[in-house]
């Protein structure tokens, strides 16, 4: 078992204690690392920026006249940290709130919350973390509409996925005469938890502009290669990145997005993209005042 493994293992996979009374060590930090060796990837010298978005949609307080709190949780830290948190660890530590007591009012306990959630979480991943409670009326933004289905480019019929553990060698480039801009976005992204071996779904969304063209039918052979991979949301999406960075010219621009569905009432959403770019858009969704989404499903 890998040092990853050990660690996520801690909680995963396990009966669950968790905490009546608010709980820092329920916490676990997992090193990027490893996986990032693996595929390449040099930890000093990254050929991407980007971020983590969390929203833990249960999160619960009282107040200290015991009234309940509710709120949508909204996380984000840069993808620069040496460590992610580890999903279930999150979850039972969000959980130990519920029961504790904080601020004479609504809006005190919630600033409470903020602020020791945002001092433990840096505490353990060694990054500056930012924090916000979004209102249950808040509006829904969408983001990433310009993307189309990347089925919409291909023939379902002549179709034939056969690889269904991560195939790079399935990608295919054709060389065209110009610099042109791809907005692709899949919507059948599935990887598998790496201990716990439950599946995870997700959107891709994927932007890039280069001399050379993946083919579609090709990019949508690979995606779909990591139906029975066991990685963590931020490493299969960094993980993605890099086979077309190193596929796609040196000078092009790309971002990637994975927008997973909530699994325990959280979900992940990892954004990458080259340093050559700015995606605008992604800025709605790591502003933590936001709630912003790109289809039905998240």
């Amino acid at each position: 078992m890998s040092k990853t493994d050990e660690l996520a293992s801690t909680h995963l996979g396990k009966k669950s204690q968790g905490s009546e009374k608010y709980n820092q060590s329920l916490l676990v930090a997992i090193p990027r690392c490893e996986n990032r060796k693996q595929n390449d990837i040099n930890d000093n010298s990254l050929p991407f920026v980007g971020f983590d978005v969390w929203h833990a949609y249960e999160f619960s307080a009282l107040t200290k006249n015991g009234v309940p709190v509710t709120r949508l949780l909204k996380l984000k830290y840069d993808c620069k940290s040496k460590f992610l948190v580890e999903s279930k660890s999150l979850k039972l530590y969000l959980n130990s709130f519920n029961m504790s007591k904080f601020g004479a009012t609504v809006n005190e306990c919630l600033e409470i919350c903020k602020n020791i959630i945002e001092k433990d979480l840096e505490e353990k991943l060694q990054t500056q973390i930012e924090a916000n409670f979004i209102e249950n009326s808040a509006e829904r933004k969408k983001i990433f509409k310009e993307f189309q289905n990347i089925m919409n480019f291909v023939d379902e019929k002549t179709l034939k996925v056969e690889k269904f553990k991560e195939a790079p060698e399935l990608l295919e480039t054709k060389e065209t005469d110009e610099k042109k801009s791809y907005y692709l976005k899949f919507d059948s992204l599935r990887s598998n938890c790496r201990v716990t071996h439950q599946p995870d779904f997700g959107d891709l969304f994927l932007y890039y502009k280069s001399k050379k063209h993946i083919l579609e039918d090709s990019l949508i052979k690979y995606l779909s290669s990591f139906r029975s991979e066991f990685h963590f949301h931020e490493e299969c999406c960094e993980m993605i990145y890099k086979r077309l960075y190193d596929l796609l010219d040196n000078d092009a621009e790309l971002f990637i997005c994975a927008l997973y569905t909530r699994r325990g009432g959280i979900d992940i959403c990892p954004v990458r993209w080259s340093k050559n770019y700015k995606p605008d858009e992604v800025l709605t969704l790591g502003d933590v005042r936001i709630f912003a989404r790109g289809s039905i499903k998240q």
